[in-house]
């Protein structure tokens, strides 16, 4: 549909125009952190999620507009702003995140001090309330042995949020290296965007084409070595989008399929008290090694076990990944279709 291609066009090019604004402000006022798998550990502009999610909004805008003005319709342009609303105060969190960051160099590690643990997921948990008082999504939920059963109020009140707390954080346990963020968040949205298409959920679709063109002008400036850092921000943005549009679109089981990998970097993680971090160690050589030896609390620590990779390498391992589990999501259109 052209109001899709156009809303894909304006978040690319609004990106592209708004990263390097906000590179330059973030260096301006101190926004920075360190590129850990430099050599000289450069510090670079960091909070890549805020121009992300501009330019975001600018295209969803645009698409709103298109179905008032053209279309002369309303239909679920209410879900759609609550949609937005949320993916703005959880990226909110996330840059707030960013903010209070604080970077301490011991040796050749750094510590990140954000916001607590615990403080995470109980402003992602309140970020949920637009899609509650909306009632957004079908209560009637397809579940395994027990087929369709409608959760009633119990969705909106309980599902929805924590659905939106989960998806948030979960997002936000795997990356750290240039370009793993916004690659792996572009084929997902890619996928399921078409996938939103095939159903017939416009609206999904227009806010995964939107984040999608947002990303991937974002690439040019995050790809290594970055000019700017993704931070916590653009996790927790792409986390509340790939949700919030599932909801809306009744596509959760969809969303659940492309966020695999993060589940189980999630399982990964509790085996260290999700005190492991996805980084690796750089070598003399420029290549990377896992923190922690043999032991595996990442799917980062598996790729730098598998042999002697660079960032750049991990990265792009990260992406294909990810699109793996993007092509089951394919097969079980096919099985549903």
């Amino acid at each position: 549909m052209i109001e899709i291609a156009i809303t894909f066009l304006i978040s690319f090019f609004a990106c592209l125009f708004l990263t390097k604004i906000f590179i330059d402000l973030f260096y301006r006022n101190d926004i920075i952190a360190l590129d850990l798998h430099k050599k000289d550990k450069p510090r670079v502009a960091n909070s890549g999620g805020v121009p992300v999610m501009f330019s975001a909004v600018l295209g969803l805008m645009f698409f709103i507009a298109y179905q008032v003005f053209v279309h002369n319709s309303q239909e679920n342009l209410v879900y759609l702003f609550a949609a937005l609303l949320t993916v703005l105060l959880i990226g909110l969190v996330g840059f707030f995140d960013d903010l209070n960051c604080k970077e301490v160099i011991e040796g050749k590690s750094e510590i990140r001090k954000g916001l607590k643990q615990w403080q995470k997921p109980l402003l992602t948990l309140i970020a949920a309330i637009p899609l509650m008082v909306v009632r957004a999504g079908n209560t009637t939920m397809t579940l395994p042995i027990f087929g369709p059963v409608d959760f009633g109020l119990a969705y909106p009140l309980f599902i929805v949020p924590f659905s939106v707390m989960i998806a948030a954080n979960v997002v936000n346990m795997l990356g750290g290296f240039n370009g793993s963020e916004a690659g792996m968040g572009s084929v997902y949205f890619f996928s399921l965007g078409v996938f939103a298409l095939l159903m017939g959920r416009t609206i999904t679709a227009a806010i995964y084409f939107s984040m999608l063109g947002a990303l991937l002008a974002f690439l040019k400036y995050n790809w290594p070595p970055a000019k700017i850092l993704s931070g916590d921000s653009i996790q927790y943005v792409m986390g509340a989008a790939v949700i919030s549009g599932a909801i809306i679109g009744d596509m959760e089981r969809a969303a659940f399929i492309v966020l695999i990998p993060f589940f189980i970097e999630a399982l990964l993680k509790l085996r260290s008290g999700l005190k492991a971090s996805c980084l690796g160690k750089l070598r003399k050589d420029g290549k990377l090694e896992p923190l922690y030896g043999r032991k595996i609390y990442s799917w980062t620590h598996i790729i730098m076990n598998l042999g002697k990779f660079t960032e750049k390498q991990v990265t792009i391992a990260l992406i294909l990944l990810e699109a793996v589990f993007c092509f089951l999501l394919f097969i079980y259109l096919y099985l549903i279709i």
